[in-house]
């Protein structure tokens, strides 16, 4: 490691002022920050904790009967308090170890949007919402590739409103020692269609498989998944070839309709 300073903040606008300042970045619950910082990948001269900011943390249902979650809540938290939504608590309570589960933050995870990571998926199929301390972004625009999103130089991520589907389940091939996903599948069927998206596999991060979308939208069943798409531009590592994890997202994806269903 090398030298840098801390602040600890206690609300999103003081949060805002301090990564205002030269080679300031945002720590949630570092869960990947600081091993990046290990590896000497990233080198900020300020680190800004949002630790102790509580406006960004807790789970709630929305007026509109979203499920709505503070950038700053833990995996650990959602897993018990997201109820109203089973399949996004199963998956948080799935993420990592219980250390990591109690670490690590949804708004982390969706402002790093590492391609094997599972909040993407979720926010993706569920057609989410992410608010900033400035606006906020449609799933369908805020994922823009590998360790790539919408947002902008000192901006936070304060909350994640989920619409609750009808049915909804997600399926996770994991790596073993990590336990990221090789390939993860969340599908989500809302009254006006359905959703899925495809974590882990492709080489420009979370994304959706339209084609299943068409055809679980006409027939939600596991004999409906169409046949796997390409392996071209999907993953290909020590861990499993392209080929591989496309026809994982077919099997992923049929588990996780039968399971939902």
């Amino acid at each position: 490691m090398y030298s840098f300073d801390i602040q600890r903040p206690t609300s999103v606008a003081d949060a805002v002022s301090a990564l205002g300042a030269e080679e300031a970045q945002a720590l949630g619950g570092g869960q990947t920050l600081i091993p990046t910082l290990k590896q000497r990948l990233a080198s900020p001269s300020v680190l800004v904790s949002l630790g102790a900011i509580a406006e960004i943390k807790g789970v709630c249902t929305g007026d509109d009967g979203a499920l709505c979650i503070g950038g700053g809540t833990t995996h650990a938290t959602v897993a018990k308090e997201a109820s109203a939504y089973p399949a996004l608590a199963a998956l948080a309570g799935n993420i990592g170890d219980p250390a990591v589960r109690n670490r690590g933050t949804i708004g982390g995870s969706l402002a790093n949007n590492d391609p094997s990571a599972c909040y993407p998926a979720a926010a993706l199929a569920s057609g989410a919402t992410i608010v900033t301390n400035s606006r906020s972004i449609a799933a369908d625009d805020y994922f823009q590739g590998m360790f790539a999103t919408a947002l902008e130089e000192g901006e936070i991520i304060t909350e994640v409103r989920f619409p609750v589907p009808e049915k909804a389940a997600y399926m996770k091939f994991e790596q073993p020692a990590s336990r990221f996903a090789l390939v993860g599948v969340f599908v989500a069927k809302y009254a006006d269609g359905v959703r899925v998206a495809v974590t882990g596999a492709s080489e420009d991060g979370v994304f959706r498989w339209t084609d299943a979308e068409a055809a679980l939208s006409s027939n939600f069943s596991a004999d409906a998944v169409p046949a796997a798409p390409s392996g071209d531009g999907m993953i290909s590592d020590l861990h499993g070839s392209g080929a591989y994890r496309a026809h994982l997202v077919a099997v992923m994806t049929k588990r996780a309709v039968a399971a939902a269903s």
